[in-house]
């Protein structure tokens, strides 16, 4: 009689956990659609340079606590991505294809070289915002990719190590 009952109560379980997946709000989407959709809508579809990039962002925010711990979750995060970024067709099937593959690469630990761990920003190259806590890094796939830090703490201007030199 035991094992009958444990293996009803495994199966409600089992049951009750995939029930979310129908009315998850990301319609189904893997980690790897959901990070290709990313870098595609994110990187003008423009190089693989900027896909990783972007891809290599997503990856950061999910492994710092103040995002979601998901890809999906990162790249659904309200007024974080593209508008539509989960929902809009894909339909540049060269860019489609370029950004599964980065994609997977992605998922399987590779990272754009010059990103650090901190990098969780971008946004589109050619604006400049007000604010004196964005540390610049790195221009690719029509973004500006940069850490927020300390005010005061650094400079954006690539020739100030000169200076002294």
């Amino acid at each position: 009689m035991a094992a009958p009952l444990k293996l009803l109560l495994a199966a409600s379980l089992l049951a009750g956990s995939l029930a979310g997946c129908a009315t998850s709000p990301f319609g189904g989407l893997s980690s790897r659609d959901c990070l290709a959709r990313a870098m595609y809508f994110e990187s003008n579809r423009s190089s693989n340079d900027g896909m990783l990039a972007v891809g290599t962002v997503v990856m950061n925010r999910v492994a710092d606590k103040e995002y979601p711990r998901s890809v999906c979750g990162v790249v659904g995060q309200k007024n974080q991505f593209a508008p539509g970024v989960l929902s809009k067709p894909m339909k540049e099937g060269t860019s489609k294809a370029r950004a599964y593959a980065t994609a997977d690469k992605v998922l399987h630990g590779a990272r754009h070289p010059n990103l650090g761990k901190n990098v969780k920003h971008f946004h589109t190259a050619g604006y400049r915002f007000g604010y004196d806590n964005m540390y610049y890094v790195l221009e690719a796939g029509g973004n500006n990719f940069y850490e927020k830090r300390k005010a005061g703490t650094f400079t954006n201007n690539p020739f100030a190590d000169l200076i002294n030199w």
